[in-house]
Protein backbone atom coordinates (compact mmCIF):
# COMPACT_ATOMS: atom_id res chain seq x y z
CA UNK A 1 0.00 0.00 0.00
CA UNK A 2 1.10 3.15 -0.41
CA UNK A 3 3.34 4.34 2.46
CA UNK A 4 3.17 8.18 2.16
CA UNK A 5 -0.93 8.00 3.41
CA UNK A 6 -1.21 9.53 6.78
CA UNK A 7 -4.36 10.70 6.31
CA UNK A 8 -5.48 8.92 9.46
CA UNK A 9 -3.37 9.91 12.78
CA UNK A 10 -0.42 9.25 10.76
CA UNK A 11 -1.77 6.23 9.64
CA UNK A 12 -3.54 5.09 6.17
CA UNK A 13 -7.14 6.52 6.14
CA UNK A 14 -8.48 2.70 5.47
CA UNK A 15 -7.72 2.39 9.07
CA UNK A 16 -10.55 4.70 10.04
CA UNK A 17 -12.73 2.76 8.00
CA UNK A 18 -12.10 -0.52 9.28
CA UNK A 19 -11.92 0.45 13.15
CA UNK A 20 -15.32 2.29 12.59
CA UNK A 21 -16.18 -0.95 10.91
CA UNK A 22 -15.42 -3.05 14.00
CA UNK A 23 -16.17 -0.31 16.48
CA UNK A 24 -20.02 -0.67 15.37
CA UNK A 25 -20.31 -4.65 14.86
CA UNK A 26 -18.83 -5.09 18.78
CA UNK A 27 -21.36 -2.33 19.72
CA UNK A 28 -24.03 -4.62 18.43
CA UNK A 29 -22.51 -7.73 19.42
CA UNK A 30 -21.62 -6.73 23.01
CA UNK A 31 -24.43 -4.45 23.24
CA UNK A 32 -26.78 -7.79 22.84
CA UNK A 33 -24.80 -10.22 24.75
CA UNK A 34 -25.51 -7.71 27.86
CA UNK A 35 -29.18 -8.51 27.91
CA UNK A 36 -29.44 -11.95 26.36
CA UNK A 37 -28.97 -13.59 29.36
CA UNK A 38 -31.65 -11.47 31.02
CA UNK A 39 -34.16 -12.00 28.20
CA UNK A 40 -33.81 -16.13 28.31
CA UNK A 41 -34.84 -16.71 32.00
CA UNK A 42 -36.63 -13.48 32.62
CA UNK A 43 -40.14 -14.36 33.02
CA UNK A 44 -42.67 -14.07 30.32
CA UNK A 45 -44.48 -11.17 32.36
CA UNK A 46 -41.36 -9.11 32.55
CA UNK A 47 -40.42 -9.50 28.75
CA UNK A 48 -38.40 -12.49 28.72
CA UNK A 49 -38.79 -15.93 27.24
CA UNK A 50 -39.04 -17.69 30.40
CA UNK A 51 -35.97 -20.44 30.14
CA UNK A 52 -34.70 -21.96 32.89
CA UNK A 53 -31.55 -20.80 34.37
CA UNK A 54 -29.35 -23.94 33.47
CA UNK A 55 -30.76 -23.70 30.26
CA UNK A 56 -30.31 -20.03 29.26
CA UNK A 57 -26.22 -20.10 30.42
CA UNK A 58 -25.83 -23.06 28.92
CA UNK A 59 -27.17 -21.22 25.35
CA UNK A 60 -24.76 -18.21 26.51
CA UNK A 61 -22.19 -20.39 26.01
CA UNK A 62 -22.37 -22.19 23.55
CA UNK A 63 -23.23 -19.01 21.38
CA UNK A 64 -19.95 -17.58 22.54
CA UNK A 65 -18.40 -21.02 21.25
CA UNK A 66 -20.16 -21.22 17.54
CA UNK A 67 -18.86 -17.05 17.39
CA UNK A 68 -15.31 -18.88 17.47
CA UNK A 69 -16.06 -22.49 15.33
CA UNK A 70 -17.56 -19.84 12.54
CA UNK A 71 -14.43 -17.37 12.07
CA UNK A 72 -12.97 -20.66 10.07
CA UNK A 73 -15.51 -20.46 7.60
CA UNK A 74 -14.83 -16.52 7.42
CA UNK A 75 -11.26 -17.23 6.42
CA UNK A 76 -12.12 -19.76 3.96
CA UNK A 77 -14.81 -17.38 2.29
CA UNK A 78 -12.21 -14.62 1.97
CA UNK A 79 -9.09 -16.62 1.05
CA UNK A 80 -11.06 -19.04 -1.71
CA UNK A 81 -14.42 -17.41 -2.91
CA UNK A 82 -15.03 -13.45 -2.17
CA UNK A 83 -11.97 -12.14 -1.26
CA UNK A 84 -12.00 -9.89 2.38
CA UNK A 85 -13.86 -7.08 1.29
CA UNK A 86 -16.99 -8.58 0.26
CA UNK A 87 -16.93 -11.09 2.90
CA UNK A 88 -16.89 -8.68 5.77
CA UNK A 89 -19.87 -6.16 4.15
CA UNK A 90 -22.07 -9.68 3.93
CA UNK A 91 -21.37 -10.60 7.27
CA UNK A 92 -22.03 -7.24 8.59
CA UNK A 93 -25.67 -7.69 6.50
CA UNK A 94 -26.46 -10.89 8.48
CA UNK A 95 -25.24 -9.76 11.81
CA UNK A 96 -27.74 -7.32 11.26
CA UNK A 97 -30.43 -9.18 10.54
CA UNK A 98 -29.62 -11.45 13.13
CA UNK A 99 -30.25 -8.11 15.70
CA UNK A 100 -33.24 -7.26 13.68
CA UNK A 101 -35.09 -10.31 14.34
CA UNK A 102 -34.04 -10.21 18.16
CA UNK A 103 -36.03 -6.65 18.26
CA UNK A 104 -39.09 -8.37 16.59
CA UNK A 105 -41.32 -10.20 19.81
CA UNK A 106 -41.39 -13.96 17.97
CA UNK A 107 -40.18 -15.49 20.98
CA UNK A 108 -37.90 -18.47 21.27
CA UNK A 109 -37.88 -19.33 17.28
CA UNK A 110 -36.53 -15.80 16.40
CA UNK A 111 -34.08 -15.81 19.38
CA UNK A 112 -32.78 -19.31 17.71
CA UNK A 113 -32.71 -18.09 13.41
CA UNK A 114 -31.30 -14.77 15.42
CA UNK A 115 -27.94 -16.67 17.09
CA UNK A 116 -27.41 -18.34 13.56
CA UNK A 117 -27.38 -15.16 11.76
CA UNK A 118 -25.57 -14.03 14.00
CA UNK A 119 -23.04 -16.79 14.08
CA UNK A 120 -22.23 -16.75 10.40
CA UNK A 121 -22.34 -13.28 10.18
CA UNK A 122 -19.68 -13.03 12.51
CA UNK A 123 -17.23 -15.63 11.54
CA UNK A 124 -17.41 -13.89 8.17
CA UNK A 125 -16.25 -10.69 9.53
CA UNK A 126 -14.21 -10.56 12.39
CA UNK A 127 -11.17 -12.74 11.11
CA UNK A 128 -11.15 -10.88 8.19
CA UNK A 129 -11.31 -7.33 9.54
CA UNK A 130 -7.75 -7.63 11.05
CA UNK A 131 -6.26 -9.35 7.78
CA UNK A 132 -7.46 -6.26 5.84
CA UNK A 133 -5.78 -3.93 8.60
CA UNK A 134 -2.28 -5.67 7.86
CA UNK A 135 -3.52 -5.48 4.06
CA UNK A 136 -2.90 -1.55 4.57
CA UNK A 137 0.44 -1.54 5.43
CA UNK A 138 3.48 -2.73 3.15
CA UNK A 139 5.51 -5.05 4.31
CA UNK A 140 8.18 -3.17 6.36
CA UNK A 141 5.86 0.00 7.29
CA UNK A 142 7.26 0.67 11.16
CA UNK A 143 3.74 1.31 11.49
CA UNK A 144 2.15 -1.91 11.54
CA UNK A 145 1.98 -2.63 15.36
CA UNK A 146 1.31 0.95 15.91
CA UNK A 147 -1.91 0.61 13.35
CA UNK A 148 -3.46 -2.25 15.33
CA UNK A 149 -2.93 -0.77 18.59
CA UNK A 150 -5.54 1.94 17.51
CA UNK A 151 -7.62 -0.89 15.63
CA UNK A 152 -7.57 -2.82 19.16
CA UNK A 153 -9.23 1.01 21.05
CA UNK A 154 -11.71 1.04 18.09
CA UNK A 155 -13.10 -2.71 19.11
CA UNK A 156 -12.74 -1.65 22.78
CA UNK A 157 -14.55 1.26 22.84
CA UNK A 158 -17.00 -0.35 20.89
CA UNK A 159 -17.29 -3.14 23.50
CA UNK A 160 -17.30 -0.38 26.52
CA UNK A 161 -20.17 2.26 25.31
CA UNK A 162 -22.76 -0.74 24.17
CA UNK A 163 -23.24 -2.46 27.70
CA UNK A 164 -24.24 1.16 29.28
CA UNK A 165 -26.48 2.26 26.51
CA UNK A 166 -28.36 -0.89 25.23
CA UNK A 167 -28.84 -2.11 29.28
CA UNK A 168 -30.16 1.12 29.98
CA UNK A 169 -32.66 1.30 26.71
CA UNK A 170 -33.52 -2.23 27.59
CA UNK A 171 -34.36 -0.79 31.72
CA UNK A 172 -36.20 2.27 30.64
CA UNK A 173 -38.34 0.98 27.45
CA UNK A 174 -37.95 -3.24 27.02
CA UNK A 175 -35.45 -5.85 25.32
CA UNK A 176 -36.68 -5.13 22.27
CA UNK A 177 -35.82 -1.87 22.18
CA UNK A 178 -32.14 -2.46 23.44
CA UNK A 179 -31.92 -5.55 20.81
CA UNK A 180 -32.92 -2.91 17.82
CA UNK A 181 -30.12 -0.14 18.98
CA UNK A 182 -27.56 -3.27 17.98
CA UNK A 183 -29.34 -3.80 15.09
CA UNK A 184 -29.29 0.07 14.09
CA UNK A 185 -25.20 0.13 15.58
CA UNK A 186 -24.76 -2.83 12.81
CA UNK A 187 -26.44 -0.56 10.15
CA UNK A 188 -24.30 2.28 10.96
CA UNK A 189 -21.11 0.26 10.46
CA UNK A 190 -22.06 -0.96 7.53
CA UNK A 191 -23.03 2.05 5.90
CA UNK A 192 -19.68 3.78 6.84
CA UNK A 193 -18.39 0.32 5.27
CA UNK A 194 -20.12 0.66 2.03
CA UNK A 195 -19.39 4.41 1.39
CA UNK A 196 -15.38 4.66 2.73
CA UNK A 197 -14.23 0.97 1.89
CA UNK A 198 -14.72 1.82 -1.97
CA UNK A 199 -12.22 4.66 -1.83
CA UNK A 200 -9.52 3.69 1.44
CA UNK A 201 -9.41 -0.48 1.17
CA UNK A 202 -6.69 -1.93 -0.59
CA UNK A 203 -8.05 -2.74 -3.83
CA UNK A 204 -6.52 -6.18 -3.44
CA UNK A 205 -9.04 -7.11 -0.99
CA UNK A 206 -11.48 -7.20 -3.49
CA UNK A 207 -10.68 -10.59 -5.18
CA UNK A 208 -9.93 -13.76 -3.51
CA UNK A 209 -6.17 -14.07 -2.95
CA UNK A 210 -6.95 -18.21 -3.70
CA UNK A 211 -9.94 -18.57 -5.77
CA UNK A 212 -11.60 -22.08 -5.99
CA UNK A 213 -10.58 -23.29 -10.01
CA UNK A 214 -13.28 -25.29 -11.80
CA UNK A 215 -11.65 -28.59 -11.42
CA UNK A 216 -11.42 -27.96 -7.35
CA UNK A 217 -15.37 -26.71 -7.31
CA UNK A 218 -16.95 -30.31 -7.39
CA UNK A 219 -15.31 -31.53 -4.47
CA UNK A 220 -15.84 -28.45 -2.27
CA UNK A 221 -19.55 -29.02 -3.35
CA UNK A 222 -19.43 -32.34 -2.39
CA UNK A 223 -17.27 -32.27 1.05
CA UNK A 224 -20.05 -29.17 1.72
CA UNK A 225 -23.17 -31.03 0.61
CA UNK A 226 -21.65 -34.38 2.91
CA UNK A 227 -21.14 -32.01 6.11
CA UNK A 228 -24.99 -30.79 5.83
CA UNK A 229 -26.23 -34.45 5.12
CA UNK A 230 -24.10 -35.82 7.91
CA UNK A 231 -25.64 -32.96 10.38
CA UNK A 232 -29.27 -33.49 9.38
CA UNK A 233 -28.89 -37.53 9.37
CA UNK A 234 -27.57 -36.87 13.52
CA UNK A 235 -30.61 -34.65 14.03
CA UNK A 236 -33.08 -36.76 12.56
CA UNK A 237 -31.99 -39.80 14.30
CA UNK A 238 -31.81 -37.56 17.35
CA UNK A 239 -35.47 -36.92 16.89
CA UNK A 240 -36.62 -40.56 16.15
CA UNK A 241 -35.01 -41.73 19.35
CA UNK A 242 -36.91 -38.48 21.71
CA UNK A 243 -33.51 -37.18 22.31
CA UNK A 244 -33.13 -33.94 20.28
CA UNK A 245 -33.84 -31.23 22.96
CA UNK A 246 -31.87 -28.25 23.43
CA UNK A 247 -29.43 -29.58 26.44
CA UNK A 248 -28.50 -32.52 23.69
CA UNK A 249 -27.73 -30.43 20.73
CA UNK A 250 -25.75 -27.96 22.64
CA UNK A 251 -23.31 -31.47 24.16
CA UNK A 252 -23.82 -32.44 20.75
CA UNK A 253 -21.91 -28.76 19.44
CA UNK A 254 -19.91 -29.58 23.13
CA UNK A 255 -18.23 -32.32 21.40
CA UNK A 256 -17.48 -31.04 18.58
CA UNK A 257 -15.46 -27.56 19.61
CA UNK A 258 -13.60 -30.10 21.93
CA UNK A 259 -12.66 -32.31 18.83
CA UNK A 260 -11.83 -29.83 15.86
CA UNK A 261 -8.55 -28.83 17.43
CA UNK A 262 -7.73 -32.40 18.57
CA UNK A 263 -8.15 -33.32 15.14
CA UNK A 264 -6.02 -30.36 13.65
CA UNK A 265 -2.92 -30.66 16.35
CA UNK A 266 -2.88 -34.71 14.93
CA UNK A 267 -3.22 -33.59 11.28
CA UNK A 268 -0.35 -31.25 11.84
CA UNK A 269 1.79 -33.69 13.88
CA UNK A 270 1.59 -36.42 11.41
CA UNK A 271 1.63 -33.99 7.79
CA UNK A 272 4.39 -35.11 5.48
CA UNK A 273 4.80 -31.15 4.92
CA UNK A 274 5.61 -30.73 8.60
CA UNK A 275 9.51 -30.61 9.23
CA UNK A 276 11.34 -31.77 12.27
CA UNK A 277 11.72 -28.21 14.31
CA UNK A 278 8.28 -27.52 13.42
CA UNK A 279 7.17 -30.64 14.91
CA UNK A 280 8.72 -29.48 18.16
CA UNK A 281 7.09 -26.18 18.00
CA UNK A 282 3.92 -27.41 17.41
CA UNK A 283 4.23 -30.04 20.63
CA UNK A 284 5.68 -26.90 22.52
CA UNK A 285 1.98 -24.92 21.65
CA UNK A 286 -0.49 -27.84 22.57
CA UNK A 287 0.38 -26.84 26.49
CA UNK A 288 -0.08 -23.33 25.96
CA UNK A 289 -3.11 -23.89 23.82
CA UNK A 290 -4.86 -25.78 26.89
CA UNK A 291 -3.85 -22.89 29.30
CA UNK A 292 -5.81 -20.92 26.95
CA UNK A 293 -8.61 -22.46 26.45
CA UNK A 294 -8.96 -22.52 30.92
CA UNK A 295 -8.59 -19.04 30.69
CA UNK A 296 -10.75 -18.34 28.37
CA UNK A 297 -13.43 -20.63 30.40
CA UNK A 298 -12.94 -18.39 32.91
CA UNK A 299 -12.28 -14.64 31.21
CA UNK A 300 -15.49 -15.62 29.02
CA UNK A 301 -17.93 -16.56 32.18
CA UNK A 302 -18.28 -12.62 32.77
CA UNK A 303 -21.80 -12.43 30.53
CA UNK A 304 -22.74 -15.47 31.86
CA UNK A 305 -21.93 -16.57 35.64
CA UNK A 306 -21.28 -13.10 36.79
CA UNK A 307 -23.82 -11.64 34.86
CA UNK A 308 -26.64 -13.83 37.14
CA UNK A 309 -24.57 -13.01 40.05
CA UNK A 310 -24.50 -9.26 38.87
CA UNK A 311 -28.29 -9.76 38.29
CA UNK A 312 -29.16 -12.09 41.40
CA UNK A 313 -26.70 -11.43 44.47
CA UNK A 314 -25.73 -7.26 43.97
CA UNK A 315 -26.64 -4.47 45.23
CA UNK A 316 -27.67 -2.39 42.37
CA UNK A 317 -29.16 0.63 43.88
CA UNK A 318 -26.06 3.16 44.16
CA UNK A 319 -27.90 6.13 45.83
CA UNK A 320 -30.42 7.88 43.78
CA UNK A 321 -28.96 5.64 40.83
CA UNK A 322 -30.03 1.74 39.56
CA UNK A 323 -27.24 0.19 37.68
CA UNK A 324 -28.85 -2.51 35.43
CA UNK A 325 -27.61 -5.79 35.63
CA UNK A 326 -26.18 -5.85 31.49
CA UNK A 327 -24.26 -2.57 32.48
CA UNK A 328 -21.22 -4.48 34.57
CA UNK A 329 -20.12 -6.16 30.97
CA UNK A 330 -18.71 -3.09 30.56
CA UNK A 331 -15.58 -3.63 32.91
CA UNK A 332 -14.22 -6.36 30.50
CA UNK A 333 -13.09 -4.01 27.86
CA UNK A 334 -12.84 -0.59 30.44
CA UNK A 335 -9.88 -2.44 32.33
CA UNK A 336 -8.36 -3.76 28.72
CA UNK A 337 -8.29 0.20 27.67
CA UNK A 338 -7.05 0.64 31.45
CA UNK A 339 -4.57 -1.70 31.22
CA UNK A 340 -3.21 -2.01 27.33
CA UNK A 341 -0.59 1.16 27.60
CA UNK A 342 0.50 0.11 30.81
CA UNK A 343 1.61 -3.42 29.92
CA UNK A 344 1.97 -1.96 26.05
CA UNK A 345 5.04 0.21 28.08
CA UNK A 346 6.33 -2.17 30.44
CA UNK A 347 7.50 -4.92 27.94
CA UNK A 348 9.55 -2.29 25.90
CA UNK A 349 11.12 -1.33 29.16
CA UNK A 350 11.53 -4.15 30.14
CA UNK A 351 12.90 -5.55 26.53
CA UNK A 352 14.85 -8.68 26.67
CA UNK A 353 14.86 -9.13 30.28
CA UNK A 354 10.63 -9.79 29.90
CA UNK A 355 9.11 -13.17 30.67
CA UNK A 356 9.05 -15.41 27.98
CA UNK A 357 5.65 -16.68 26.46
CA UNK A 358 5.20 -19.74 28.42
CA UNK A 359 5.70 -17.84 31.68
CA UNK A 360 3.53 -15.16 30.33
CA UNK A 361 0.70 -17.92 29.95
CA UNK A 362 1.07 -19.49 33.70
CA UNK A 363 1.31 -16.08 35.37
CA UNK A 364 -2.02 -15.12 33.10
CA UNK A 365 -3.69 -18.30 34.85
CA UNK A 366 -2.98 -17.79 38.11
CA UNK A 367 -4.52 -14.18 37.94
CA UNK A 368 -7.57 -15.89 36.09
CA UNK A 369 -7.88 -18.72 39.37
CA UNK A 370 -7.44 -15.41 41.59
CA UNK A 371 -9.84 -13.39 39.83
CA UNK A 372 -12.87 -16.43 41.13
CA UNK A 373 -11.21 -16.94 44.32
CA UNK A 374 -12.56 -12.85 44.64
CA UNK A 375 -16.09 -14.67 44.26
CA UNK A 376 -15.38 -16.48 46.82
CA UNK A 377 -15.72 -14.27 49.55
CA UNK A 378 -18.42 -11.74 49.43
CA UNK A 379 -20.58 -15.38 49.40
CA UNK A 380 -18.47 -16.80 52.41
CA UNK A 381 -18.37 -13.90 54.26
CA UNK A 382 -22.43 -12.84 53.61
CA UNK A 383 -24.31 -16.13 52.51
CA UNK A 384 -25.84 -16.54 49.63
CA UNK A 385 -29.33 -14.60 50.45
CA UNK A 386 -27.47 -11.23 51.05
CA UNK A 387 -26.80 -8.55 47.70
CA UNK A 388 -23.35 -7.50 48.43
CA UNK A 389 -21.14 -4.70 46.76
CA UNK A 390 -21.25 -4.39 43.25
CA UNK A 391 -17.37 -3.33 43.99
CA UNK A 392 -16.76 -7.49 44.58
CA UNK A 393 -17.73 -7.89 40.43
CA UNK A 394 -15.69 -5.23 39.86
CA UNK A 395 -12.14 -6.57 41.92
CA UNK A 396 -13.04 -9.73 40.33
CA UNK A 397 -12.80 -8.33 36.36
CA UNK A 398 -9.96 -6.43 37.36
CA UNK A 399 -7.70 -9.07 38.72
CA UNK A 400 -9.13 -11.40 35.40
CA UNK A 401 -8.25 -8.85 33.27
CA UNK A 402 -4.52 -8.91 34.45
CA UNK A 403 -4.33 -12.51 33.03
CA UNK A 404 -5.90 -11.42 29.58
CA UNK A 405 -3.03 -8.97 28.74
CA UNK A 406 -0.74 -11.88 29.82
CA UNK A 407 -2.29 -14.59 27.48
CA UNK A 408 -4.50 -12.87 24.75
CA UNK A 409 -2.22 -10.36 23.02
CA UNK A 410 1.23 -13.01 23.92
CA UNK A 411 -1.07 -16.27 22.23
CA UNK A 412 -1.66 -14.30 19.10
CA UNK A 413 1.81 -13.30 18.39
CA UNK A 414 3.23 -16.51 19.71
CA UNK A 415 0.69 -18.78 17.33
CA UNK A 416 1.76 -17.22 14.51
CA UNK A 417 5.44 -18.11 15.35
CA UNK A 418 5.00 -21.36 16.15
CA UNK A 419 3.03 -22.36 12.91
CA UNK A 420 4.30 -24.77 10.57
CA UNK A 421 4.41 -22.89 7.21
CA UNK A 422 2.46 -25.06 5.34
CA UNK A 423 -0.72 -24.16 7.83
CA UNK A 424 0.09 -20.60 9.38
CA UNK A 425 -3.24 -19.68 8.08
CA UNK A 426 -5.27 -22.55 9.61
CA UNK A 427 -2.85 -22.46 13.24
CA UNK A 428 -4.73 -18.35 13.13
CA UNK A 429 -7.68 -20.44 13.42
CA UNK A 430 -6.61 -22.52 16.56
CA UNK A 431 -6.07 -19.03 18.51
CA UNK A 432 -10.18 -18.25 17.58
CA UNK A 433 -11.06 -22.38 18.70
CA UNK A 434 -8.97 -22.04 22.31
CA UNK A 435 -12.00 -19.88 22.75
CA UNK A 436 -14.50 -21.90 21.04
CA UNK A 437 -13.71 -25.29 23.27
CA UNK A 438 -13.74 -22.97 26.24
CA UNK A 439 -16.91 -21.48 25.61
CA UNK A 440 -18.15 -25.06 24.91
CA UNK A 441 -16.56 -26.64 28.21
CA UNK A 442 -18.80 -23.31 29.82
CA UNK A 443 -21.68 -24.76 28.31
CA UNK A 444 -21.72 -27.90 29.83
CA UNK A 445 -20.05 -26.48 33.59
CA UNK A 446 -22.19 -23.55 33.98
CA UNK A 447 -25.53 -25.75 34.44
CA UNK A 448 -23.74 -26.61 37.81
CA UNK A 449 -23.81 -23.25 39.06
CA UNK A 450 -26.45 -22.34 41.45
CA UNK A 451 -26.53 -19.89 44.59
CA UNK A 452 -26.32 -23.54 47.02
CA UNK A 453 -23.02 -24.78 44.81
CA UNK A 454 -21.39 -20.85 44.47
CA UNK A 455 -18.75 -21.66 46.70
CA UNK A 456 -17.87 -24.70 45.32
CA UNK A 457 -18.34 -23.83 41.92
CA UNK A 458 -16.01 -20.71 42.10
CA UNK A 459 -13.53 -22.34 44.50
CA UNK A 460 -12.45 -25.63 41.97
CA UNK A 461 -12.93 -23.74 38.81
CA UNK A 462 -10.67 -20.97 40.52
CA UNK A 463 -7.88 -24.02 41.91
CA UNK A 464 -8.04 -26.06 38.64
CA UNK A 465 -6.74 -22.87 36.97
CA UNK A 466 -4.18 -22.31 39.70
CA UNK A 467 -2.70 -25.86 39.80
CA UNK A 468 -2.60 -26.21 35.65
CA UNK A 469 -0.87 -22.84 35.95
CA UNK A 470 2.11 -25.00 38.58
CA UNK A 471 2.16 -27.58 36.28
CA UNK A 472 2.76 -25.41 32.99
CA UNK A 473 5.24 -23.31 35.51
CA UNK A 474 7.46 -26.65 36.22
CA UNK A 475 7.01 -27.71 31.93
CA UNK A 476 8.36 -24.08 31.11
CA UNK A 477 11.91 -24.97 30.43
CA UNK A 478 11.05 -28.01 28.37
CA UNK A 479 8.42 -26.14 26.88
CA UNK A 480 11.08 -23.62 25.70
CA UNK A 481 13.03 -25.72 24.63
CA UNK A 482 10.59 -27.37 22.15
CA UNK A 483 10.23 -23.91 20.98
CA UNK A 484 13.34 -24.63 18.98
CA UNK A 485 14.65 -20.64 19.60
CA UNK A 486 11.35 -18.78 19.04
CA UNK A 487 10.40 -16.99 22.30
Amino acid sequence: MDHKDSAFLGHPRGLATLSMTEFWERFSYYGMRAILLFYMYYSVSKGGLGFDKPTAMSIMSIYGSLVYLSSVIGGFVSDRLLGSRRTVFWGGVLIMFGHIVLALPFGAPALFISIALIVVGTGLLKPNVSEMVGGLYSEHDVRRDSGFSIFVMGINFGSLIAPIVVPWAQGKWNFHVGFSLAAVGMFIGLIFYAIDGRKYINPDANQAPDPIKANELKSVITKALLMVVAVAIILVVMALTGVFNIANVITLITVFAIGLPITYFVMMLRSEKVTTEERSRVWAYIPLFIAAVIFWAIEESGSVVLALFAAEQTQLQVGSWTIEPGMFQMLNPLFILIYGPIFARLWVRLGKRQPSSPKKFYLGLIFAGLSYIVMVLPVMMFGTGTKVSPLWLVLSWAVVEIGEMLISPVGLSVTTKLAPKAFSSQMMSMWFLADAAAQAINAQIVRLYTPNSEIMYFSIVGIVSIVVAVILAVMTPRIEKLMQGVN
